[in-house]
């Protein structure tokens, strides 16, 4: 097998953490503006650089933009001090860590590609168990970019300083629940495995141009098979 970079997204594709991220975002409002927060936006697919923009446009911040790098700062902060309190948020989903495991025995490198900031990714990752074989430093995390696909260049620049590999085209697999991960996908030019376990039926990802659409996880032979075998 050539040597292939896999890129994860987290929310609804390795794991759910129903609750986490809203209750987050709505302590971090409060801790910035003094008051509730009572309107998020959309958040499937998207990275929190968009997401918040969007929500403190709904919320009525003033030149939201202006607080956007520091309500990530203090995002990724409370996310840090969570420790063991993710776990009553997350689930893995069925087969991720099997999945996970047998990319890495046929000898991928996996990391993600999220629009969670870090230290929220590695939160829930850990309550879910599902850290081993991910390298997150190698990782594209949410806070780089209003848009997904600008991530995977980070990804792999990062992949390269730490492998000596260049992950360009079709060695670059991103594996996702929502349109927006494969259009990332499709727009750097990798190669994409829609995942139909969040809100998106198999048929939107397979009209949204993805490589190939797997029902869930829970086949290891099929998930290996969509990301080194033949398109």
């Amino acid at each position: 097998m050539a040597e292939l970079l896999v890129l994860w997204d987290v929310d609804y594709t390795l794991l759910s953490a129903s609750g986490l991220g809203n209750s987050l975002y709505e302590t971090v409002f409060k801790d910035m503006f003094g008051r509730d927060l009572t309107v998020i936006a959309d958040k499937a697919g998207r990275t929190d650089r968009a997401i918040l923009l969007e929500t403190l446009t709904l919320a009525g911040v003033a030149e939201p933009r202006a607080h956007i790098d520091d309500f990530l700062d203090l995002l990724g902060r409370r996310a840090s001090a969570l420790d063991g309190g993710a776990r009553a948020y997350v689930r893995a989903m069925p087969g991720a860590a099997a999945a996970i495991a047998a990319l890495a025995a046929a000898g991928a490198r996996q990391s993600v590609l999220t629009g969670n900031v870090r230290p929220l990714a590695a939160a829930k990752l850990a309550a879910a168990g599902l850290g081993e074989h991910l390298d997150l430093a190698v990782g594209a995390y949410g806070d780089v970019h209003e848009v997904r696909a600008e991530l995977v260049p980070v990804a792999r620049r990062a992949a390269r300083a730490a492998y000596g590999t260049d992950f360009s085209g079709h060695s670059t697999v991103l594996i996702g629940d929502t349109p927006l991960d494969v259009a990332a996908a499709l727009d750097t030019g990798a190669r994409v495995v829609g995942v139909a376990t969040g809100s998106f039926p198999a048929a939107e990802l397979v009209a949204a141009g993805a490589h190939v659409v797997l029902p869930d996880l829970t086949d290891t032979s099929q998930v290996l098979a969509a990301v080194t075998g033949p398109l």
